[in-house]
């Protein structure tokens, strides 16, 4: 097993390495593998990608961040400004109308609501908006409709975590219940928790909470 050490230094190599995080903005701590990440990246995009990039390091158990997004100067927007062009990447990026989705705006954080057919639609509005210029933040409230069966639901995350995480697939359970997804379980990584709950999001219902 690794150390808080090793892990630190090799959480601070990923991050690095990805094109999408400035390293002079984020601080790494680790203790018993739970790694924090500190600091004010300049965008929520970066945010996420810092998120991303401790939970790929394998021996990762949870990571925890503390990070304030502060815009530079140039990228700051209005709220006004913000909502209109959410609004618009939401109607031509990913499909969705005003009257299936709201958009609210303050102070630069971003709050989703509605109803929409599928988790997919609900996950690429949440992606979409997480990479605009002046968004510090995104809340995605949606609920997810659609008339699929719980257990047809359950079946087919089933085959998605043989098939995309098969090693952790052996012991996670799954359980559908009036659209809300529960994953059960253990893994070794905050990467295969990710990698099992990325399956489970590109089934049709929404996951809405999970346990492992």
């Amino acid at each position: 097993m690794k150390s808080d050490m090793e892990l630190q230094q090799q959480v601070e190599e990923e991050l690095a390495w990805d094109p999408a995080v400035s390293v002079t903005d984020i601080g790494v701590e680790v203790c018993d593998r739970v790694v924090t990440l500190s600091g004010h990246p300049v965008s929520y995009a970066e945010k996420v990608a810092a998120e991303k990039a401790a939970q790929r390091v394998a021996g990762v158990k949870a990571v925890v961040v503390e990070l304030d997004v502060r815009p530079l100067h140039t990228d700051v927007r209005t709220d006004e400004d913000i909502a209109r062009a959410v609004r618009t990447m939401l109607r031509w990026t990913v499909g969705l109308s005003e009257d299936s989705v709201k958009v609210q705006v303050e102070r630069g954080w971003v709050t989703l609501s509605g109803e929409v057919e599928s988790a997919h639609q609900s996950h690429l509005a949440t992606r979409t908006i997480s990479c605009m210029r002046g968004v510090i933040g995104v809340s995605n409230t949606i609920r997810i409709g659609g008339n699929v069966a719980a257990q047809d639901i359950g079946e087919q995350i089933s085959q998605a975590l043989q098939r995309h995480a098969d090693r952790e697939a052996k012991h996670i359970a799954v359980k559908v219940h009036e659209g809300t997804v529960t994953l059960t379980g253990k893994v070794d990584s905050a990467a295969e928790r990710s990698a099992a709950r990325g399956a489970a999001w590109r089934r049709r219902a929404c996951m809405r909470s999970s346990t492992i």
